[in-house]
């Protein structure tokens, strides 16, 4: 006789919350979490009573264990104030290399929650934040508010950057280069203030151009809502088009139209790396420029970049594969010029480095939003620079000319 595991609730937890990290909770059904876990579906109900209560649970556990990550024990209070930060520091990353299969919820999927959940969930994370910002004002008490509040989210998405790929290395050399990287962005003198880059021009798309409105409009859209809230028919509507069937003459799908933005996205970080390659004296210089560019693309195109990080669990399974590869490719050749730059770094240490700090843009959108009162697009281009070039560049490793 078969008998029901005393665990067994915690193991569906578990399995559903793997399940809407790898596919997003959109694409995951309580039928597939009971078929994953081997059990009938009314068995999985008495556990749990929605799919929904399973993904916000997951999340809720997520936003307790950042801000537990943070918080210090009674006899910190005597430790010199560079202690407490490192011990923080050194928990936030144990805590994302414990929960690397799921912390990816909490970045692009946290939106689906229901409104008291979300700020429940919203609530522990500030608060998370806040303690970092106060710590690493305590170490480094001449920085502005302003100044720790952007170090602080620097240093969350450089360490749950984690939860966005699969490169691997072991636990004792990934937490040291994780704390080194972390550190070289608190330690980043952040340039002096600047006006704001005046906002790219508006370009309004030519109405016979209807493909590229409506590629337009659907990546507002997906930025906006999430791609599974997305129709059809709200597509049609946002491009002036009179009913979804319109859409079906320019692209076969939703899908088809997701697939695109990625390949532009995907398109737009590969073709700068040739000519780069070509017309620099030496790999900092490179990958300086490299990120020059990929920083101001994303502040010009910042629903593009979101849609290209957040949504590629809903590309079709038939294109899915080949934009991997290309994500793969564009990685490395970054990961290839920083170990050219610090020789000390492995192959694998380089391309960890390169999904971290490709992962801050994204992340400052997704906090401070549009504005770049908060956290301009010069400090962005710094504190790339920090967690790529390692401890010691507080300025630019490539002064710009």
């Amino acid at each position: 006789m078969r008998r029901r595991p005393k665990n067994r609730r915690a193991q569906i937890a578990a399995v559903s919350a793997a399940e809407f990290a790898a596919l997003g909770y959109h694409r995951v059904s309580m039928e597939d979490i009971a078929t994953r876990l081997g059990i009938s579906s009314t068995a999985l109900y008495r556990h749990y009573p929605s799919k929904y209560a399973l993904f916000a649970g997951e999340l809720l556990r997520l936003s307790e264990v950042t801000v537990a990550a943070v918080s210090l024990p009674e006899v910190a209070a005597d430790w010199p104030a560079p202690r407490r930060l490192g011990y923080a520091i050194d928990g936030i990353i144990a805590e994302t290399v414990v929960n690397r299969a799921t912390v990816g919820l909490a970045r692009w999927e946290h939106r689906y929650l229901d409104e008291p959940d979300k700020l429940t969930v919203d609530g522990h994370f500030a608060t998370a934040l806040t303690e970092l910002s106060e710590l690493i004002g305590a170490a480094r008490p001449e920085l502005s508010e302003r100044e720790r509040r952007v170090k602080a989210v620097g240093v969350f998405s450089a360490v749950s950057g984690l939860g966005d790929h699969r490169v691997t290395l072991a636990a004792k050399p990934l937490a040291a280069l994780l704390h080194s990287a972390c550190w070289a962005l608190i330690e980043a003198d952040l340039p002096a203030p600047a006006r704001p880059a005046p906002a790219p021009r508006a370009v309004e798309i030519p109405p016979r151009l209807k493909h590229e409105l409506l590629l337009h409009r659907a990546v507002r859209l997906f930025y906006e809502r999430g791609y599974p809230n997305v129709s059809m028919e709200d597509i049609a509507a946002a491009a002036g088009l009179p009913s979804a069937s319109a859409v079906y003459r320019f692209y076969r799908g939703k899908g088809d139209l997701l697939n695109a933005v990625f390949r532009r996205a995907a398109d737009r970080m590969s073709a700068v790396i040739g000519p780069t390659l070509a017309e620099s004296s030496s790999a900092a210089e490179a990958l300086a420029k490299l990120i020059d560019m990929y920083v101001a693309g994303a502040f010009d195109e910042r629903e593009l970049i979101y849609v290209y990080f957040a949504e590629f669990g809903h590309v079709p399974d038939d294109e899915r594969a080949t934009l991997r590869v290309v994500q793969r490719l564009v990685v490395s050749e970054w990961a290839a010029l920083l170990v050219r730059v610090r020789p000390e770094l492995t192959p694998i240490e380089g391309q960890i480095l390169v999904h971290a700090a490709l992962g801050l843009v994204v992340d400052y959108g997704r906090v401070f939003g549009d504005t770049e009162r908060i956290c301009q697009r010069q400090w962005v281009i710094r504190l790339m620079e920090a967690v790529l070039f390692g401890p010691g560049t507080g300025q630019a490793i490539f002064p710009k000319a």
